[in-house]
């Protein structure tokens, strides 16, 4: 955990509640945003994704599995995330801890109740042989707001992934890696990241806004518009005023998110 003298924690507040920010943003705007794809050769899919100095790294990975038995006709999402020591000096190796748990299923609640992913598609013989897609992220470098960083390393990964085509015959999958599919994409998601430092909910926070933080919410927002996840942190509640403002804010803010996407 990063450790925030008492006096510049005063400091920060006191420009917050001028409706300013330590690094000249307005209260809310995002940092700057940079996305490549098709970085790893090894896997289907794969993006990096920078917002101001936080950094991810996301591959996906597809193999071939059977269907949970509730789901015979669906294929199978799975996200992890890794926080990596040389990212920020608060970060241990070792199992995932209670931050990486969270942001692994903070993005993969965002994609599964966007519906984005068409998981019939992704069914090679029902009840049989499905597709399991495996959204691995990598922490790299930390500076604050890894929600909405990871968010869209996931999703930039996902418009990238290619996977070969597989038919099933006589009780086996053949696969034919001349023929690369794509996969299907039905909507597309975001996530905007507010703190509420003082009297303002304030988007995408740097690390030292982070630290002294009252509360956060994550705000999940599809391409159609559609709130899809919601993720409260922080040791005190919001009010009212605040989780609307947060909600509105992030429906707008949701289009420009898109568009860096695209």
């Amino acid at each position: 955990m990063n450790i925030i003298p008492e006096i510049t924690k005063k400091s920060i507040i006191d420009i917050v509640n001028n409706n300013e920010r330590i690094d000249g943003r307005t209260l809310d705007q995002y940092r700057d945003i940079q996305i490549e794809t098709g970085l790893i050769s090894k896997a289907e899919g794969s993006s990096r994704v920078k917002i101001g100095d936080t950094q991810i790294v996301a591959g996906v990975k597809l193999s071939i599995g059977e269907p949970f038995s509730d789901t015979p006709n669906l294929g199978v999402l799975m996200t992890n995330a890794e926080v990596l020591p040389i990212a920020d000096p608060s970060f241990e190796a070792g199992p995932p801890n209670e931050d990486s748990v969270e942001l692994a299923r903070v993005v993969d609640r965002a994609i599964r109740e966007s519906e984005m992913i068409d998981l019939e598609k992704l069914c090679i013989e029902k009840g049989k042989k499905v597709w399991m897609l495996f959204i691995d992220l990598h922490i790299i470098d930390y500076d604050g707001n890894l929600f909405d960083t990871a968010t869209l390393a996931a999703v930039s990964a996902l418009l990238n992934t290619k996977f070969p085509k597989a038919t099933f015959n006589n009780g086996e999958v053949l696969i034919n890696d001349e023929i690369k599919e794509e996969l299907i994409l039905k909507d597309k998601v975001t996530m905007s990241t507010f703190v509420k430092i003082g009297d303002k909910m304030v988007l995408d926070p740097c690390l030292e806004e982070e630290a002294i933080l009252d509360g956060r919410l994550s705000v999940g927002v599809t391409k159609s518009g559609k709130i899809c996840a919601m993720q409260k942190g922080g040791n005190k509640s919001l009010l009212k005023e605040d989780i609307l403002e947060a909600v509105n804010t992030a429906i707008l803010k949701s289009k420009d998110l898109i568009k860096e996407i695209n």
